[in-house]
């Protein structure tokens, strides 16, 4: 997810920690109390991303592929950056050091919110289809989600407005509302969200919103909400991925029966569980190839038509028909081409460690997830400009996303 995502959801989270806390006995005490989580919690759901500053130990774009999501991304190293974060805080917050050091209660949601923001961050992260490999080096598989497009204002309204609502002056919190409105508005403007989408989105933020004006100064119903929504979104994706990628996958049978569907991987639009764009691997050791296709897909194509779903995020032209499914481009490439890249160029290697959908395009490799021009897909590879005398250490050991290809 993008990091002001994970920044809300984790002041979110360090709110409810600290309203679930007894109180301090004093209230500046409070009050400390009260920043230090929302602190801890922010920083922790954005920790993980640090893996960045690793990506300079390889050259472009293995780098960012094979560091970003990283280790740091993964279950080993939670206690490591939870530990490393309090060391920094206790060090340079001498006001948040006195509390902890006297209040119990302090160092519990201390504790809390720093867990509770890297698991957000995982979890969250493994809701696109970019994906994460939480349980490396006992398994090193990638995990995708497909669920949840990677920039969702849902989450901002969700979690936002409860937040905003929790500012006591009223013109901070008015300005913050009026901004995620403005923010969501520009957004429908340039085709990015549907009205339908907007008219979803103001309901939850009126929903949560009612919810924490009730819950008075201790509550927590306005952030369960949110946390009820969030959850209830996420559940409605899964259903609406799964039910989309078996779609695709009747629809690839029956144009070519015999045929071997290894993925689907399904892109979600933001805040909208009809309109999907897709990417579908298949295999034919018969004929050594694999074909890639992309597509988009409606879920309710007399309510949405695929051609209707925001033209920011299409793959490319489609027809105005009310076709659930429609393919919008096919490639079919070598098998043993790939697999030879694969045993004889060690930067390849590498790259097949992330990529889930690969394309290979004369001297170029690309993951057809993100986009079918090299120039503007970040995983895009100048095969031959990779070509090094001695092959890069420093690449982390992530299992193959196509290992049924590769065997």
């Amino acid at each position: 997810m993008d990091n002001l995502t994970h920044s809300i959801v984790g002041l979110g989270a360090g709110e409810f920690v600290h309203r679930c806390l007894p109180p301090e006995n004093e209230t500046s005490s409070q009050s400390t109390r009260r920043r230090l989580l929302l602190t801890a919690c922010a920083l922790a759901s954005n920790l993980p991303d640090a893996d960045l500053l690793l990506t300079p130990l390889i050259e472009k774009p293995l780098g960012y592929l094979l560091h970003h999501r990283g280790h740091t991304h993964t279950l080993l190293f939670v206690l490591p950056q939870a530990l490393l974060l309090a060391l920094v805080i206790w060090a340079l917050w001498p006001a948040a050091r006195r509390l902890l050091k006297e209040s119990r209660h302090a160092r519990i949601g201390f504790a809390s919110a720093l867990g509770a923001g890297l698991l957000l961050h995982l979890m969250m992260d493994y809701l696109n289809v970019y994906g994460i490999h939480p349980f490396h080096p006992i398994d090193s598989r990638w995990f995708y989600g497909d669920l949840v497009f990677i920039v969702e204002p849902l989450f901002w309204v969700a979690f936002g407005v409860p937040m905003a609502m929790t500012i006591r002056p009223r013109v901070g919190r008015a300005f913050l509302l009026a901004a995620l409105a403005g923010v969501l508005a520009y957004f429908t403007f340039k085709g990015h969200l549907v009205a339908g989408s907007l008219a979803g989105l103001f309901t939850v933020g009126v929903v949560a919103g009612l919810f924490q004006r009730g819950a008075g100064e201790r509550g927590r119903a306005g952030l369960l909400a949110a946390a009820s929504l969030s959850a209830g979104f996420v559940v409605l994706q899964g259903w609406a991925a799964t039910t989309g990628a078996q779609i695709v996958v009747k629809r690839l049978h029956v144009q070519d029966a015999g045929s071997s569907v290894l993925d689907v991987a399904m892109v979600a639009f933001p805040s909208n569980p009809l309109c999907w764009k897709f990417t579908s691997i298949e295999s034919h050791e018969e004929k050594n190839l694999y074909r890639l296709r992309t597509g988009m897909l409606s879920l309710a194509p007399d309510i949405m038509p695929a051609a209707s779903c925001p033209a920011t995020f299409r793959p490319g032209p489609l027809s105005p028909s009310g076709d659930a499914v429609q393919f919008v481009s096919q490639k079919e490439e070598s098998l043993s081409h790939l697999r030879g890249l694969k045993d004889r160029h060690c930067h390849v290697e590498a790259w097949l460690r992330f990529a889930r959908m690969p394309s290979i395009r004369g001297g170029t490799a690309l993951d057809l997830r993100f986009g079918d021009v090299p120039q503007s897909n970040f995983t895009s590879m100048d095969i031959e400009r990779a070509e090094k005398p001695e092959c890069r250490r420093n690449i982390p050991q992530w299992e193959f996303p196509r290992k049924d290809l590769l065997k």
